[in-house]
């Protein structure tokens, strides 16, 4: 009786990024994770939670970032952009909300008491 010969097929390695289907890199967050003594040990799942939501947020802003730079008839995003969108946006303003972003700018914002009364017939305490 003859055994037969198994030949052993190597498999292709693949990322963890790949795995979950991200762009951010799992590995280096999970290397960031260990280095910076934020806890002992560091679970399997965080480094990959981690950089869903990091990818996540970061197409948020840029998705954001690209209408604010069409709106203004440009092709490239520039700080401005960005600003105006996590300012515009409540929750990214929110999250965003003690952060400077250089060369930003501010909102456009001119305050009601500052603004011209407009005169009515029916009001008399208006006319002079």
């Amino acid at each position: 009786m003859s055994t037969p010969i198994s030949k052993k097929v190597k498999k292709t390695s693949q990322t963890r990024s790949s795995k979950a289907g991200l762009q951010f890199p799992v590995g280096r967050i999970h290397r960031f994770l260990r280095k910076g003594g934020y806890a002992d040990r560091v679970g399997a799942g965080a480094p990959v939670y981690m950089a869903a939501v990091m990818e996540y947020l970061t197409a948020e802003v840029l998705e954001l970032a690209g209408n604010a730079a069409r709106d203004n008839k440009k092709s490239r995003i520039i700080p401005r952009h960005i600003q105006l969108a996590v300012r515009n946006d409540e929750e990214l303003n929110k999250l965003l909300g003690s952060v400077t972003i250089a060369s930003g700018g501010v909102i456009p914002n001119i305050h009601t008491v500052l603004m011209p009364r407009k005169k009515s017939k029916s009001d008399p305490s208006q006319e002079v």
